[in-house]
C-alpha cells in the first residue's frame, strides 16, 4: 500500500483552515486523523492512497449518508467539509464521549451500560423508520436478504479454505430458507456498541458507516443482538448481566419501530454467518504481518462455531 504523505495532507486541510492534524489510532479501511476547525475539535477520513477508494474506502459515500441524515432525529458526526482526489477525504466534528465494546473488551456490568444497549436499540431503531426516498437515496440498490448471503461469501471465497471448510454448507442452508424481505431502510451494516459514541447511557453519535447499504432493516438488528450476546464469542469472563438479554433488546427495538418484526433467529443466524466472514479477513490479514497479532490470531479457534452456531439458530 502506498503511504499517506503527512505534510501533504496538512497542505490539503490547511486550505479548509484545518489545523493541527495528527493521526488517530483505528480506522481499518480508511486513515482516521484529528484536527481544528475555527478553534473546535474535527476528524478526518481519507481513503487509503494507491488503492481504488470503493466499497468500504469510500469515504464520499460514508459522508454522503451522514449528511442525508443531520436533523433526521439518528446522531450522527456533522460533516464540516470534503474533497475527492486521489485519496478522497472528508472532515466531520468531533462528538463528546466513548466507544466501549463490553463483550470483547471486557466492561463490569453497570446501569448506564446496560440502558445504553437499550438505547442503542431505540436509535436503531429511529434508523430504520426513516425513508430512504425522502432522504434522498431512492437511487440506491436495494439489497434482500438473499442478496446479503451473497455479499459475505465474496469474502469467504478469498480466505484460507481451512479456517472454515463447510461455509457453503451454512451458506446453503441460509439461501434455502431466506425470508422475504421487508421495506427498504437505510442499514448501516456494523451497528454495534462499539460504533456508538456515548456518554454514560445517551447516545451521541451513530460513527462507521462504511458498509452502509439499503435493505432490509432486520440486517443489523441480527447483528446488533450477536454482539449483545456473551455467548457469541465467550471473550470476556463472568460477562453475565453486561448487556441485558436480547429477548428484551429484541422487544425494546421492535417497540421504537412500531411493529413487530419475524424471522429474526434467521438474520442472527446470517450475523453469525457474516461474522465468521469477517473474522475470517481479519485473520488471513494478521498472518500476513511481519509480527502477527496474538489475540487476533486465537479468533481463528472460534470461527467454525460462529458457524456452528449458525446452524443451530436456523434448526
Amino acid at each position: 500500500m502506498v503511504e499517506l504523505d503527512l505534510e501533504q495532507l496538512r497542505r490539503r486541510l490547511a486550505g479548509a483552515g484545518i489545523t493541527d492534524v495528527t493521526e488517530l489510532a483505528g480506522g481499518a479501511s480508511s486513515l482516521t486523523f484529528r484536527g481544528e476547525h475555527d478553534g473546535r475539535a474535527v476528524v478526518v477520513k481519507v481513503a487509503p492512497p494507491g488503492v481504488e477508494p470503493v466499497a468500504h474506502r469510500d469515504v464520499l459515500r460514508q459522508a454522503r449518508i451522514m449528511k442525508a441524515l443531520a436533523g433526521s432525529g439518528v446522531p450522527v458526526p456533522k460533516v464540516v467539509w470534503e474533497q475527492a482526489g486521489d485519496a478522497p477525504l472528508f472532515v466531520m466534528s468531533h462528538v463528546e464521549g466513548d466507544c466501549v465494546e463490553p463483550l470483547f473488551d471486557g466492561c463490569a456490568p453497570t446501569p448506564d451500560l446496560r440502558g445504553r444497549y437499550r438505547n442503542a436499540c431505540r436509535a436503531m431503531a429511529a434508523l430504520h423508520r426513516l425513508s430512504p426516498r425522502e432522504l434522498g437515496l431512492g437511487g440506491e440498490a436495494v439489497l434482500d436478504p438473499a442478496a446479503e448471503v451473497r455479499r459475505w461469501c465474496h469474502t469467504l471465497r478469498t480466505v484460507d479454505a481451512a479456517l472454515l471448510p463447510d461455509w457453503p454448507g451454512v451458506r446453503d442452508a441460509l439461501l434455502a430458507c431466506a425470508p422475504t424481505a421487508m421495506g427498504p431502510s437505510v442499514v448501516h451494516g456494523d451497528f454495534r456498541l462499539g460504533n456508538l459514541i456515548a456518554v454514560g447511557d445517551h447516545i451521541n453519535a451513530v460513527i462507521d458507516w462504511e458498509i452502509w447499504s439499503i435493505g432490509d432493516p432486520r440486517i443489523d438488528v441480527g447483528w446488533f443482538l450477536i454482539n449483545s450476546d456473551p455467548d457469541t464469542y465467550k471473550r470476556v469472563p463472568a460477562s453475565a448481566g453486561v448487556a441485558p438479554p436480547t429477548t428484551e433488546l429484541a422487544h425494546i427495538y421492535q417497540c421504537k419501530l412500531g411493529r413487530e418484526v419475524g424471522d429474526l433467529a434467521w438474520f442472527c443466524a446470517l450475523a453469525c454467518f457474516k461474522s465468521a466472514a469477517t473474522w475470517s479477513l481479519i485473520v488471513k490479514h494478521n498472518r500476513r504481518r511481519r509480527a502477527p497479532q496474538a489475540e487476533l490470531e486465537a479468533m481463528a479457534a472460534t470461527l467454525p462455531r460462529l458457524l456452528a452456531r449458525a446452524r443451530s439458530m436456523l434448526a
